[in-house]
């Protein structure tokens, strides 16, 4: 006796595509866009770090420069984005850790007060992440 086959068998045994899902993607040149504004951001603070920036507690100072170094040379690599296998993964990594890292250490440095710091190693991890990203 054959045993009559329910919808969902009959669509297992014909192997019927999924449906397509629509994919909604970046053009992968924006992140050159978003490189120049950040590099005008980066250099915008580094020299106001350097010229114009006198906190209290000179070890501020150094939190700054820390800042604008990270975001300068993560500016660079973001230039670097469109060419890359995964440019979405990366230059979302990348921009997410200038926010977080140096956004963080902006702050901090700015008002002279560590308890704003609490973003910081999130920002160090997409940094990481963002590296790690062209290893696949």
């Amino acid at each position: 006796m054959r045993r009559h086959s329910t919808m969902s068998e009959e669509r297992l045994i014909r192997r019927e595509p999924k449906e397509r899902r629509r994919i909604i993607m970046m053009d992968p040149v924006i992140w050159h866009k978003i490189a120049a504004v950040s590099g005008v951001a980066a250099l915008g603070l580094g020299t106001y770090g350097a010229h114009g920036f006198k906190p209290q507690n000179p070890s501020f100072k150094e939190v700054w420069q820390t800042a604008s170094l990270y975001h300068l040379v993560h500016t660079a690599a973001l230039v670097a984005a469109p060419i890359t296998k995964n440019p979405n993964i990366f230059g979302g990594l990348l921009t997410a850790g200038i926010l977080a890292f140096s956004g963080t250490c902006y702050t901090v440095a700015f008002l002279e007060d560590r308890k704003y710091s609490t973003l910081a190693p999130f920002g160090g991890f997409a940094f990481i992440g963002a590296w790690a990203s062209l290893l696949f």
